[in-house]
């Protein structure tokens, strides 16, 4: 196997294995073992098991879905747009679930990486909801919801939603297809934050 094929074995498994139980719960000997090489091969590639997990953690936070068709697509107003923004994360991530849970696993062991998750995967929403109340605000006349709270109630929604359905396989949830999911979700926000609920 050539250098950077086993590089890219050793990072696919211990992906897997993060993903799982998190830092403290892999050792290096069982990614070593997984992948059929020695720890020192592995060692030679990562520097420590902290490099390595930081260097998963990097791969997968630096991900960056395309919303450009998304924002194009007609009809272009506010409903539509963030529908179909939310419909390309959650099939983004029910493609790699694992995401989830390096993202969960890397807040909860403080993570110099846990920002990135933020700032790839989550603040492309966060920027457009807060546009899009503040154009309907101008518009309208009338006040709308606090931006960062109301980004942070929708994050709060898709990614509860998602653990629900592609980590845990929520009974309460088994039935809805992914689709019909993001729809519910997207409306229920939206009838929350526009002034006198969406048309």
């Amino acid at each position: 196997m050539k250098a950077a094929e086993r590089r890219a074995a050793i990072l696919a498994v211990a992906k897997v294995l993060f993903a799982d139980r998190g830092y403290h719960g892999v050792s290096v000997d069982e990614i070593a073992r997984r992948v059929g090489v020695s720890p020192a091969v592995l060692y030679r590639h990562f520097e420590s098991k902290q490099v390595l997990y930081e260097t998963v953690l990097g791969e997968i936070a630096a991900r960056r879905e395309s919303y450009v068709e998304a924002i194009l697509a007609e009809p272009d107003d506010f409903a539509h747009v963030l529908r179909r923004m939310t419909r390309v994360y959650v099939n983004a991530v029910a493609e790699d679930p694992d995401y989830l849970r390096m993202e969960l696993h890397s807040v909860l062991e403080g993570s110099s990486q846990a920002r990135a998750f933020f700032e790839n995967r989550w603040r492309p929403f966060a920027e457009f909801i807060a546009h899009s109340l503040a154009e309907v605000g101008r518009q309208t006349g009338q006040r709308t919801p606090d931006a960062r709270v109301a980004g942070l109630m929708f994050q709060g929604m898709v990614r509860e939603a998602l653990y629900e359905k592609c980590i845990l396989e929520s009974p309460q949830v088994k039935d809805i297809p992914l689709e019909a999911l993001t729809d519910r979700l997207v409306e229920l926000f939206l009838r929350a934050v526009l002034p006198g609920g969406i048309a």
